[in-house]
Protein backbone atom coordinates (compact mmCIF):
# COMPACT_ATOMS: atom_id res chain seq x y z
CA UNK A 1 0.00 0.00 0.00
CA UNK A 2 1.52 3.36 -1.05
CA UNK A 3 1.94 6.20 1.44
CA UNK A 4 -0.13 8.44 -0.84
CA UNK A 5 -2.99 5.91 -0.88
CA UNK A 6 -2.78 5.53 2.89
CA UNK A 7 -2.99 9.30 3.33
CA UNK A 8 -6.08 9.52 1.14
CA UNK A 9 -7.72 6.64 3.03
CA UNK A 10 -7.18 8.44 6.33
CA UNK A 11 -8.43 11.72 4.89
CA UNK A 12 -11.64 10.10 3.62
CA UNK A 13 -12.30 8.98 7.20
CA UNK A 14 -12.64 12.68 8.17
CA UNK A 15 -15.56 13.29 5.78
CA UNK A 16 -19.15 12.98 6.97
CA UNK A 17 -20.19 10.69 4.16
CA UNK A 18 -17.44 8.11 4.84
CA UNK A 19 -16.64 8.55 8.53
CA UNK A 20 -18.36 5.33 9.69
CA UNK A 21 -16.43 3.05 7.31
CA UNK A 22 -13.64 0.69 8.33
CA UNK A 23 -10.06 0.91 6.96
CA UNK A 24 -10.65 -1.78 4.35
CA UNK A 25 -13.73 -0.04 2.95
CA UNK A 26 -11.95 3.30 2.98
CA UNK A 27 -9.03 1.78 1.12
CA UNK A 28 -11.35 0.48 -1.59
CA UNK A 29 -12.81 3.97 -1.92
CA UNK A 30 -9.36 5.54 -2.11
CA UNK A 31 -8.52 3.09 -4.90
CA UNK A 32 -11.32 4.33 -7.18
CA UNK A 33 -11.03 8.03 -6.29
CA UNK A 34 -9.68 10.22 -9.08
CA UNK A 35 -7.94 13.48 -8.17
CA UNK A 36 -9.09 16.37 -10.34
CA UNK A 37 -7.66 19.89 -10.18
CA UNK A 38 -9.53 22.97 -11.37
CA UNK A 39 -8.51 26.59 -11.70
CA UNK A 40 -10.55 29.40 -10.16
CA UNK A 41 -13.97 29.91 -11.80
CA UNK A 42 -13.67 26.67 -13.77
CA UNK A 43 -16.87 24.86 -14.76
CA UNK A 44 -16.93 21.34 -13.30
CA UNK A 45 -20.13 20.27 -15.04
CA UNK A 46 -23.11 21.94 -16.67
CA UNK A 47 -26.81 21.41 -16.16
CA UNK A 48 -28.08 18.66 -18.46
CA UNK A 49 -24.74 16.91 -18.88
CA UNK A 50 -24.35 13.23 -18.08
CA UNK A 51 -23.80 12.48 -14.40
CA UNK A 52 -20.92 10.01 -14.48
CA UNK A 53 -20.01 10.27 -10.81
CA UNK A 54 -19.93 12.46 -7.72
CA UNK A 55 -17.34 14.66 -6.01
CA UNK A 56 -15.74 15.34 -2.64
CA UNK A 57 -13.95 18.66 -2.14
CA UNK A 58 -10.32 18.11 -1.11
CA UNK A 59 -9.37 21.81 -1.21
CA UNK A 60 -11.07 24.99 -2.43
CA UNK A 61 -14.73 25.90 -2.78
CA UNK A 62 -17.47 24.98 -5.23
CA UNK A 63 -20.78 26.61 -6.04
CA UNK A 64 -23.87 24.74 -7.25
CA UNK A 65 -26.09 26.99 -9.32
CA UNK A 66 -28.79 27.38 -11.92
CA UNK A 67 -28.91 30.01 -14.65
CA UNK A 68 -32.15 31.52 -15.93
CA UNK A 69 -32.81 32.03 -19.66
CA UNK A 70 -31.93 35.73 -19.26
CA UNK A 71 -28.58 34.84 -17.67
CA UNK A 72 -29.39 35.49 -14.00
CA UNK A 73 -27.54 33.12 -11.70
CA UNK A 74 -28.98 31.61 -8.53
CA UNK A 75 -26.45 29.92 -6.27
CA UNK A 76 -28.18 27.04 -4.53
CA UNK A 77 -25.37 25.71 -2.36
CA UNK A 78 -21.72 26.32 -1.54
CA UNK A 79 -19.34 23.50 -0.70
CA UNK A 80 -15.92 23.60 0.94
CA UNK A 81 -13.30 21.16 2.14
CA UNK A 82 -14.66 17.69 2.97
CA UNK A 83 -18.09 18.50 1.52
CA UNK A 84 -19.53 16.31 -1.23
CA UNK A 85 -21.95 16.98 -4.05
CA UNK A 86 -23.71 15.48 -7.09
CA UNK A 87 -24.24 12.16 -5.34
CA UNK A 88 -27.97 12.02 -6.18
CA UNK A 89 -27.71 12.24 -9.99
CA UNK A 90 -24.67 9.98 -9.85
CA UNK A 91 -26.76 7.33 -8.14
CA UNK A 92 -29.95 7.59 -10.18
CA UNK A 93 -28.17 7.82 -13.51
CA UNK A 94 -29.99 10.97 -14.57
CA UNK A 95 -28.34 14.10 -15.95
CA UNK A 96 -27.04 16.83 -13.65
CA UNK A 97 -30.03 19.08 -12.75
CA UNK A 98 -27.70 22.01 -11.91
CA UNK A 99 -24.28 23.35 -12.84
CA UNK A 100 -21.13 23.42 -10.71
CA UNK A 101 -18.09 25.70 -10.82
CA UNK A 102 -15.16 26.52 -8.56
CA UNK A 103 -14.91 29.73 -6.56
CA UNK A 104 -11.19 29.13 -5.92
CA UNK A 105 -8.49 26.93 -7.36
CA UNK A 106 -9.69 23.53 -6.13
CA UNK A 107 -8.79 19.89 -5.89
CA UNK A 108 -11.68 17.44 -6.03
CA UNK A 109 -11.97 13.71 -5.60
CA UNK A 110 -14.14 12.21 -8.31
CA UNK A 111 -15.85 8.86 -7.70
CA UNK A 112 -16.97 7.26 -11.00
CA UNK A 113 -20.55 6.02 -10.89
CA UNK A 114 -20.00 2.45 -12.07
CA UNK A 115 -16.99 1.85 -9.83
CA UNK A 116 -18.87 3.26 -6.85
CA UNK A 117 -21.96 1.14 -7.54
CA UNK A 118 -19.74 -1.94 -7.64
CA UNK A 119 -18.36 -0.99 -4.23
CA UNK A 120 -21.90 -0.62 -2.88
CA UNK A 121 -22.55 -4.18 -3.93
CA UNK A 122 -19.49 -5.33 -1.98
CA UNK A 123 -19.94 -2.99 0.99
CA UNK A 124 -23.64 -2.14 1.60
CA UNK A 125 -22.57 -0.20 4.70
CA UNK A 126 -21.40 2.62 2.43
CA UNK A 127 -25.05 3.26 1.57
CA UNK A 128 -25.69 4.49 5.13
CA UNK A 129 -23.42 7.46 4.53
CA UNK A 130 -25.23 8.17 1.29
CA UNK A 131 -28.61 8.21 3.05
CA UNK A 132 -27.26 10.72 5.56
CA UNK A 133 -25.92 12.90 2.75
CA UNK A 134 -29.22 12.76 0.87
CA UNK A 135 -31.15 13.94 3.93
CA UNK A 136 -28.69 16.75 4.73
CA UNK A 137 -28.71 18.12 1.20
CA UNK A 138 -32.49 17.84 0.98
CA UNK A 139 -32.87 19.88 4.17
CA UNK A 140 -30.42 22.49 2.87
CA UNK A 141 -32.27 22.78 -0.42
CA UNK A 142 -35.63 23.02 1.37
CA UNK A 143 -34.27 25.87 3.52
CA UNK A 144 -33.00 27.68 0.41
CA UNK A 145 -36.42 27.41 -1.25
CA UNK A 146 -38.21 28.61 1.90
CA UNK A 147 -35.90 31.61 2.24
CA UNK A 148 -36.38 32.63 -1.40
CA UNK A 149 -40.14 32.18 -1.23
CA UNK A 150 -40.97 33.71 2.14
CA UNK A 151 -38.22 36.19 3.06
CA UNK A 152 -37.26 39.52 1.54
CA UNK A 153 -33.62 40.32 0.81
CA UNK A 154 -32.83 42.10 4.12
CA UNK A 155 -34.25 39.11 5.98
CA UNK A 156 -32.30 36.66 3.82
CA UNK A 157 -29.14 38.66 4.46
CA UNK A 158 -29.83 38.73 8.20
CA UNK A 159 -30.31 34.95 8.12
CA UNK A 160 -27.05 34.45 6.24
CA UNK A 161 -25.07 36.73 8.54
CA UNK A 162 -26.50 35.24 11.72
CA UNK A 163 -25.71 31.71 10.48
CA UNK A 164 -22.12 32.80 9.82
CA UNK A 165 -21.92 34.49 13.22
CA UNK A 166 -23.35 31.46 15.02
CA UNK A 167 -20.48 29.31 13.76
CA UNK A 168 -17.98 31.43 15.71
CA UNK A 169 -19.95 33.06 18.54
CA UNK A 170 -16.74 33.92 20.40
CA UNK A 171 -16.12 36.75 17.91
CA UNK A 172 -18.39 39.69 17.12
CA UNK A 173 -16.88 40.11 13.65
CA UNK A 174 -16.99 37.96 10.58
CA UNK A 175 -15.25 38.30 7.23
CA UNK A 176 -17.28 37.63 4.11
CA UNK A 177 -15.51 35.15 1.85
CA UNK A 178 -17.81 35.83 -1.11
CA UNK A 179 -17.79 38.78 -3.47
CA UNK A 180 -20.85 41.02 -3.53
CA UNK A 181 -21.97 39.40 -6.79
CA UNK A 182 -21.55 35.90 -5.38
CA UNK A 183 -23.40 36.76 -2.18
CA UNK A 184 -26.18 38.40 -4.18
CA UNK A 185 -26.51 35.27 -6.33
CA UNK A 186 -26.62 33.14 -3.18
CA UNK A 187 -29.44 35.26 -1.75
CA UNK A 188 -31.38 35.39 -5.00
CA UNK A 189 -30.96 39.08 -5.74
CA UNK A 190 -28.68 41.61 -7.46
CA UNK A 191 -25.73 43.57 -6.01
CA UNK A 192 -27.61 46.90 -5.88
CA UNK A 193 -30.44 45.38 -3.85
CA UNK A 194 -27.92 43.61 -1.62
CA UNK A 195 -26.24 46.96 -0.88
CA UNK A 196 -29.60 48.37 0.20
CA UNK A 197 -30.10 45.34 2.47
CA UNK A 198 -26.73 45.95 4.14
CA UNK A 199 -27.71 49.59 4.63
CA UNK A 200 -31.05 48.54 6.13
CA UNK A 201 -29.41 46.25 8.68
CA UNK A 202 -26.87 48.94 9.52
CA UNK A 203 -29.62 51.52 10.05
CA UNK A 204 -31.40 49.07 12.34
CA UNK A 205 -28.26 49.00 14.50
CA UNK A 206 -27.77 45.28 13.91
CA UNK A 207 -24.44 45.33 12.08
CA UNK A 208 -21.57 47.64 11.15
CA UNK A 209 -19.96 47.21 7.74
CA UNK A 210 -16.29 47.87 6.98
CA UNK A 211 -15.61 46.44 3.54
CA UNK A 212 -15.79 42.67 3.78
CA UNK A 213 -15.64 42.75 7.59
CA UNK A 214 -19.03 42.71 9.32
CA UNK A 215 -19.37 43.51 13.02
CA UNK A 216 -22.46 42.02 14.61
CA UNK A 217 -23.65 44.70 17.03
CA UNK A 218 -26.82 43.00 18.20
CA UNK A 219 -26.84 39.20 17.70
CA UNK A 220 -30.26 38.72 19.31
CA UNK A 221 -31.73 41.51 17.22
CA UNK A 222 -30.19 40.09 14.05
CA UNK A 223 -31.68 36.70 14.78
CA UNK A 224 -35.09 38.20 15.54
CA UNK A 225 -34.99 40.22 12.33
CA UNK A 226 -34.13 37.07 10.35
CA UNK A 227 -36.94 35.06 11.90
CA UNK A 228 -39.75 37.55 12.32
CA UNK A 229 -39.44 40.35 9.78
CA UNK A 230 -42.05 40.34 7.02
CA UNK A 231 -41.86 42.51 3.89
CA UNK A 232 -44.33 45.34 3.80
CA UNK A 233 -46.69 45.80 0.88
CA UNK A 234 -44.83 48.83 -0.47
CA UNK A 235 -41.35 47.21 -0.54
CA UNK A 236 -39.57 46.77 -3.86
CA UNK A 237 -40.53 43.30 -5.16
CA UNK A 238 -36.87 42.68 -5.95
CA UNK A 239 -36.25 42.81 -2.21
Amino acid sequence: MSQQSLGLRDWLKTTLIFRELNPSQLQDLAHIAQRQRFSKKAVIFEEGSEATGFFVVKTGRVKIYKTSPNGKEQILQLFGERDYFAEVPAMDGQCFPVSAATLDASELLFFPRQDFLSLLGEHPEIAVGLLVSFSIHLRQLTKTIEDLAFKDVPQRLATYLFDQYARSPQSDTLTLDLTKSQLAATLGTIPATLSRAFYRLSQEGLIAVNGSVIEVLNPDGLQAFAQAHQPSDDEDPET
